[in-house]
């Protein structure tokens, strides 16, 4: 063997080894993974966010998936000759919406857990509906009424349980019954959020389409790797960060105040974001913690 080649090797091993602490830390701890936009719509960088959790799942993680499926909602509800409408970033869902997006929600789930067997893991795919995992009401935006668009109420946190502590992923998609048990589509951040707080996940990461929070998109120098919830409170009042990015920061500071850990925004359009992020000491998305690990580490 050629020096170049152990170089190569023990370069390997020094990754490994970077990893030990976070796989020490973390396991048998809960992470909920919302999974969704174009790292969803490459066929390419779906098999590696799958293998990500796959892997988080086999060094001791336990994994939860919630994932969207805009893009393809928008799709099959094009090829029926209807338009996508969207007030607030919230998809307008009439009935006939509504079916298409149970339709292509439940497709992409099987896909999923399909991927994931594939790898040797166990998974089991469900639907908020089912054992009656997410009770919602229905949402209205501003006073509008969306049609079958549901805010969660209630998350029955001991399925996910139950499901965990027998060795299976759970991959969940985000639909809902209300009290009278009428279907409504959710926003896949609002439930992965709903999610984390329910089962107390120790981490909960978005999968988005930017590289992170910025305090001018406009300035790469600006990119935020680490902050507190009340600084993000602070950014979000200040009016500085704005469009899609202002409800998921929302949603990301809801739940480090209910209890979760840590909060990672990814651009899950990076191969293997979510082990960059997790296990090395850079990381390389934005991370929100709690007030009281201001002065913790990265790695803590």
């Amino acid at each position: 063997m050629t020096n170049e080649e152990m170089e190569k090797l023990q370069a390997k091993a020094n990754v490994l080894i970077e990893a030990l602490p976070y796989i020490q830390r973390f396991n048998r701890k809960i992470i909920v993974v919302k999974y969704g936009g174009s790292a969803m719509a490459d066929p390419e960088l779906q098999r590696n966010v799958i293998k990500d959790v796959t892997l988080l799942k086999l060094v001791g993680f336990k994994p939860i998936i919630v994932h969207g499926g805009g893009k393809e909602i928008s799709s099959w509800v094009k090829k029926v000759g209807k338009e996508s409408n969207f007030i607030n970033g919230l998809r307008v869902t009439d009935a006939e919406t509504m079916e298409i997006a149970e339709m292509v929600l439940n497709k992409v789930n099987k896909r999923l857990v399909t991927m994931v067997q594939e790898l040797g893991v166990k998974a089991v795919g469900i639907s908020g509906k089912d054992g009656g995992l997410l009770k919602v009401d229905k949402k209205y935006s501003d006073g509008q009424d969306i049609g079958f668009v549901g805010d969660i109420r209630e998350v029955d946190s001991k399925i996910l349980y139950d499901l965990l502590e027998n060795d299976f992923l759970p991959i969940v998609a985000p639909i809902g019954l209300d009290d009278n048990y009428d279907t409504y589509n959710i926003n896949a951040d609002n439930a992965a959020c709903a999610i984390a707080k329910a089962v107390g996940a120790d981490k909960l990461v978005f999968l988005t389409d930017i590289e992170g929070l910025y305090r001018d998109i406009n300035d790469k120098s600006s990119f935020i790797s680490r902050l507190t919830a009340s600084e993000a409170d602070e950014l979000i009042d200040s009016g500085i960060i704005g469009g899609g990015m202002l409800p998921k920061l929302g949603n990301c500071t809801d739940a480090i105040k209910n209890g979760v850990s840590r909060v990672h925004i990814l651009d899950g359009r990076v191969l293997h974001c979510l082990l960059l992020e997790i296990f090395t000491k850079q990381g390389i998305g934005t991370a929100i913690i709690s007030d009281d690990d201001e002065h913790a580490g990265l790695d803590s």
